[in-house]
């Protein structure tokens, strides 16, 4: 089978068109995804794998993206392992990590990923059902992300109470537990049909960039390691919003292939220092699908411009995405005004 726009980027040698996936693209916005959210629960979307089958190829079948991403949660690793999962509607854990002694109530280790075999279901369902020039994406969440979760319930939670107790074996002894456990779910994703596995370590910009090399990027590598054990050829996508070249500086020597960056960053200066050694995948506002249509477009498309005017092999290496998910309230027609412009000006 030819590969798609999306690996093709990924690999930095895509000749045509940018691909075009957006982070939540199925989600609240989308009309599609509020059918079926009043007749079900968001777990029940997420653990059903034809439910998630079905929210996955909503804004497929009416966008056209390059790639669908799995519909799930990032938070299921925590489940597993024993912290309890419910949506009210925002995600809450039973109980939270605040002393070494909680990590004798978590259960880790790569046997924990059958309790999310729901994911790979779905991904196996989906693979027999997208179109065949449409990439397949799987993710997890990073693993000093799900740190934060457990901690503090969410990042703002986390940036204002957490950060002082990283030195205190409570973030060490987490990683112990968690880092084979997302390996492992990783593998059932690719083995299942992914094309490709993003991690989503969005919490990971609360840190410096010092402190990203000491405390997120090894444990970063740890699970990318496992991985790679497993499944040596399939391309990793990694996501931090709030972090720049001093961070990223610190994955280097990670065998990641694809870098996503937010929407604080020149789009053109990423990619003229950054596609040399991975996939660039990002970065428009999501804010601007907020605005109106005309005005959107004179952005997309000064944007656009300035990306046709790099070197052919820096344009070889782009994703074009949002710089974070898509917001719940963004019009549809926005949505489609972005896939519209992108396909007309790169051909």
């Amino acid at each position: 089978m030819s590969e798609s726009l999306l690996q093709q980027a990924i690999a930095r040698r895509n000749p045509g068109r940018p691909p075009v996936w957006f982070m939540r693209q199925a989600g609240r916005y989308h009309r599609h995804y509020q059918r079926l959210r009043a007749r079900h629960d968001f777990i029940e979307l997420c653990k059903r794998p034809q439910l998630a089958v079905e929210v996955t190829l909503g804004p497929i079948e009416d966008f056209g993206f390059d790639a669908a991403i799995l519909f799930s949660d990032l938070l299921f690793p925590l489940e597993a392992m024993g912290m309890g999962l419910r949506y009210e509607p925002g995600p809450k854990l039973d109980w939270h990590l605040r002393h070494t002694s909680d990590l004798a109530r978590l259960r880790g280790g790569a046997a924990r990923a059958v309790h999310m075999s729901f994911q790979a279901e779905a991904i196996a369902l989906l693979r027999t059902r997208l179109p065949a020039d449409c990439s397949l994406i799987g993710f997890v969440g990073g693993p000093f992300t799900l740190y934060a979760y457990a901690v503090a319930g969410s990042h703002e939670g986390f940036a204002r109470d957490g950060i002082a107790g990283l030195d205190n074996g409570l973030y060490s002894g987490f990683n112990q537990r968690v880092c084979e456990l997302l390996a492992a779910n990783m593998v059932l994703q690719a083995q299942a049909g992914a094309d490709c596995v993003a991690i989503f370590d969005t919490a990971a910009g609360t840190l410096g960039a010092g402190e990203f090399a000491r405390l997120a990027a090894p444990a970063l590598a740890a699970v990318v390691r496992e991985f790679r054990n497993r499944c040596p050829d399939t391309p990793l996508i990694y996501y931090s919003r709030d972090t720049g070249p001093a961070h990223w500086a610190a994955l280097r020597d990670i065998d990641l292939q694809c870098l996503g960056i937010d929407w604080r960053h020149d789009l053109r200066d990423a990619l003229l220092g950054e596609s040399d050694r991975w996939g660039v995948q990002g970065n428009i506002d999501p804010q601007w699908l907020l605005l109106p249509p005309a005005e959107l477009e004179r952005r997309l498309r000064a944007l656009f411009a300035g990306v046709l005017a790099l070197p052919a092999a820096r344009r070889a290496a782009w994703v074009c995405g949002l710089g974070h998910g898509v917001l719940q309230h963004t019009p549809e027609d926005n949505v489609r005004l972005v896939l519209n412009v992108q396909r007309e000006m790169f051909g």
